[in-house]
C-alpha cells in the first residue's frame, strides 16, 4: 500500500505538532508548514494527497494559498481548517475540497481526510 502524504499548514507550531502526531498515528506521512506561502512553495515542489490548511495566517493566508494551489495543481484535495466557522460561507472557500473547524479534537478532521481520500 503507498504511503498517503499530508501537508499541514498553521501557524501555531503546537497545533501543527498536535495535527502531526495524531495523523501520523493513523499511518499518514505528514509535513509541515507555518504559513500559506511555505505551503505553495511545498506543492510546487512535491506531490501531496492532500492539504490541511488554516486559514488566518502571517505571510499569505489560507484563502490566498488556496487559490495559488488550485492555480498549479487544480486536482488537489484542500482542506480548510479553522477556529472561525463564518469563513464556511466565504465565497472564496467553496473551491476547497472540505472545511472543518479546528479542534484539539481531530476526529472530524480524521473524518474528512477519510471521505476526500476516497473520493480521489
Amino acid at each position: 500500500m503507498a504511503t498517503i502524504r499530508l501537508l499541514v499548514v498553521d501557524d501555531e507550531e503546537s497545533l501543527r505538532l498536535l495535527f502531526k502526531e495524531e495523523l501520523e498515528d493513523e499511518g499518514y506521512e505528514v509535513e509541515l508548514a507555518s504559513n500559506g506561502q511555505e505551503a505553495v512553495e511545498k506543492v510546487r515542489a512535491s506531490a501531496f494527497d492532500a492539504v490541511i490548511m488554516d486559514i488566518k495566517m502571517p505571510v499569505m493566508d489560507g484563502i490566498q494559498a488556496l487559490g495559488e494551489i488550485k492555480k498549479l495543481r487544480q486536482d488537489q484535495p484542500v482542506i480548510l481548517c479553522s477556529a472561525y466557522g463564518e469563513y464556511r460561507q466565504d465565497f472564496s472557500s467553496w473551491i476547497s475540497d472540505g472545511y472543518v473547524v479546528k479542534s484539539a479534537d481531530t476526529s472530524e478532521l480524521k473524518e474528512t481526510i477519510g471521505k476526500i481520500l476516497k473520493s480521489a
